[in-house]
């Protein structure tokens, strides 16, 4: 295949590819908008953006946590709360303990965090089958509030024992703190608690919603859950710090770690890495050659003379000394003629027309010997001499 024909053949190729890419990658798009993380990043229907943004428009101040719980301590402060919005990466034993005892007022939504829950003297249990219609304790008229999936339970015992996900297996205690009052905020139809709020004793102040779901930007903007997810922050609190560690925003991530999540989960980046993949498999096809050098098959050629002892050695068997004699003829003649081919016509006539030219005696009788012998049936003898004759004429008449 030519050169031309090979790059446009790639470039059509790589062409045809990038349209599949794009496709894909429209595909893949739509796909962004249906990740169910409860993130205040997020701006899709289970995304929990629009409870953020809301928030920043009523003049609350919304920080978003991208580190360990470990260092919460050090940012709490009066007049904020600390929301875990339904954790994708659910809390183990050893963190719903730290959440449980941080200072600070604290909004804990979603069965992600059941080990806070716990903690706090709740249990969270989710409905599997069905979902459960509510409704908010003097609430008027207005918008109805979305059916949830899951219900909060008093725990029987202040203490929690879990040895399911400390670190190195070892067992995690936790005392529920007393709590002074406790108001139910969001119930079922049939009167079992799915929101309440708690003033703990130690002057802290709780804010438990067993399902995370109230707080997703499609219940906020189809539903009534709009007023009363902002009313469990709206006007008790100035400030709110959303953990966004456990829905997946770590940022104490590299940079190769960030860029392989893009590549991996952005169209763009999918795009990249199958433009990648064909440039691989373009190199591997275009590469000349791949391992050690080797030596190439050595192809030995006859010599001329081997040629020329083997052509004379079969028509000396088939008895073609007339042949022989035919092709030496016509060998000079090539030799002879101007465009170095075989002219057309007779040979006989050729010899005579070199008559002229041959001038000494013996370019005379070359010539005389090659004519008798061309007019007679040949033999072996008259092959070796017609080589002769021509040998002669071939130095009279070529120029010095």
């Amino acid at each position: 295949m030519r050169p031309r024909a090979e790059l446009a053949l790639g470039a059509l190729l790589v062409v045809a590819l990038a349209v599949a890419s794009g496709f894909l990658g429209l595909g893949r798009a739509g796909l962004t908008d249906a990740d169910p993380r409860r993130s205040t990043f997020l701006a899709g229907p289970a995304g929990a953006r629009g409870f953020a943004d809301a928030l920043i428009r009523l003049g609350v101040r919304v920080e978003r946590h991208r580190r360990p719980l470990g260092t919460l301590d050090r940012v709490a402060d009066h007049r904020t709360v600390v929301a875990f919005l339904g954790p994708s990466e659910s809390l183990d034993p050893r963190e719903g303990a730290m959440v449980a005892s941080l200072r600070a007022d604290l909004l804990i939504a979603g069965p992600g965090a059941s080990t806070a829950f716990r903690c706090l003297g709740w249990d969270v249990r989710p409905r599997f089958r069905d979902s459960l219609a509510v409704s908010a304790p003097g609430a008027g008229p207005g918008r109805p509030l979305p059916r949830v999936g899951a219900v909060l339970a008093r725990r029987s015992s202040s203490v929690a024992v879990d040895s399911s996900g400390g670190p190195g297996g070892t067992t995690v205690r936790c005392t529920a703190p007393g709590a002074g009052t406790v108001d139910t905020l969001l119930r079922t139809t049939g009167g079992r608690p799915v929101a309440v709020r708690a003033a703990l004793e130690d002057g802290r102040t709780v804010t438990l919603v067993a399902d995370d779901r109230l707080f997703q930007n499609r219940a906020l903007r189809e539903t009534g859950a709009g007023p009363f997810a902002l009313g469990l922050v709206v006007p008790r609190y100035d400030r709110m710090i959303v953990d966004e560690y456990h829905q997946g925003f770590d940022a104490s991530r590299t940079l190769a770690g960030a860029a392989l999540e893009w590549a991996l989960h952005s169209p763009w980046g999918w795009g990249v890495l199958q433009l990648a993949g064909v440039g691989l498999i373009a190199l591997l096809a275009a590469g000349i050659r791949v391992g050690p050098v080797r030596r190439g098959i050595e192809r030995r050629r006859r010599s001329p003379l081997e040629h020329v002892r083997a052509l004379a050695t079969a028509l000396a068997a088939a008895r073609g000394h007339d042949v022989a004699v035919g092709l030496l003829i016509q060998g000079l003649r090539r030799r002879l003629s101007r465009a170095g081919r075989v002219p057309r016509g007779e040979t006989d006539a050729w010899l005579q027309s070199l008559g002229s030219a041959v001038r000494t005696p013996r370019g005379q009788a070359a010539l005389a010997t090659l004519t008798a012998i061309g007019a007679r049936p040949a033999g072996a003898a008259d092959v070796l001499q017609a080589a002769d004759a021509i040998e002669t004429l071939w130095e009279e008449l070529t120029p010095t």
